[in-house]
């Protein structure tokens, strides 16, 4: 399953990630491709809904994340562990490859 994320609003990009590590969980190939303003999710910070920690708990459970990695660039944003840049190239290959993909934005 691909996942396409594309806003950091805090509720939307913790249920995205509580999604892929649903599926993760359950067996499932997730890779998750933050997209414009969806690579500023690791930075997030909201009381109620922890995204950071849901971000680290996909990747760590053997989630795929990637960002994109112009739109890190337009941001002054650099990759880091969690979110390592990527290209448009990678995505397509999520796009292809996946059976299903869902754009949360």
């Amino acid at each position: 399953m691909g996942i396409v994320l594309e806003t950091a609003d805090p509720e939307r990009a913790w249920n995205a990630l509580r999604l892929g590590s649903t599926a993760v969980e359950d067996g499932h190939d997730v890779s998750v491709f933050l997209l414009g303003d969806g690579v500023e999710a690791e930075e997030i910070t909201d009381d109620q809904f922890d995204v950071r920690d849901r971000m680290e708990a996909f990747v760590d459970a053997g989630g795929d994340l990637q960002a994109c990695g112009t739109c890190l660039e337009i941001r002054n944003s650099e990759e880091s562990e969690y979110c390592p840049m990527s290209t448009m190239s990678d995505l397509l290959e999520i796009v292809t490859e996946s059976d299903r993909v869902l754009t949360i934005g």
